[in-house]
């Protein structure tokens, strides 16, 4: 018998003083079996950095036709693909050519900047896409804010997100390894 995800729920206040934002998201978050929770933390960093009233969290890991979140305009165009993690450079490929904008918020570490030294002159040619990478420390700390039901306040200032969650604050502030040309 397969193993269920596990539904999280998170009402998510953003204040992004960087694009003048201000709102509130309730969110539902399955979390797939294998994935952890820094990995579903930064899945509402993400729609943090990203909030808007059409941004939407997919089915993720357990689709591979899917990003992490998308946002579709009313003709069902992909108007914005975030991935999480390091995918192959065919995912990639295919994400640019399918969407107007492209992000990859990547984390790990050591792993993350391995996989960027190897793929860094690849990614160049993109026009579309924009990667992140959050600091493995400051991913780390994500984990204090994880809940079953969460009450989460994220402000954004210079790029750089404050998460609190009761008496917890958490800040990261995502390195901007690639933005689009032009």
């Amino acid at each position: 018998m397969a193993i269920k995800s596990t539904i999280f729920k998170a009402d998510l206040q953003v204040s992004d003083l960087d694009r003048d934002y201000y709102a509130s998201h309730a969110l539902t978050i399955a979390r797939h079996p294998s994935e952890t929770d820094q990995r579903m933390m930064l899945r509402i960093v993400a729609f943090a950095l990203f909030a808007g009233d059409d941004l939407q969290l997919c089915k993720g890991i357990s689709d591979e036709d899917e990003p992490d979140l998308w946002r579709k305009n009313l003709r069902d165009e992909i108007e914005l693909w975030i991935d999480l993690g390091q995918p192959d450079e065919k995912r990639i490929r295919k994400a640019c050519s399918r969407a107007r904008q492209v992000v990859l918020l990547t984390y790990g570490g050591s792993v993350a900047e391995i996989w960027w030294k190897k793929t860094e002159d690849k990614l160049g040619r993109f026009d579309n896409l924009t990667v992140l990478n959050a600091p493995q420390a400051e991913v780390e700390a994500l984990e204090a804010l994880v809940e079953r039901t969460m009450q989460i306040q994220c402000t954004i200032d210079h790029g750089r997100l404050w998460l609190t969650a009761g008496e917890r604050v958490v800040e990261l502030e995502p390195v901007r390894w690639l933005q689009p040309r032009g």
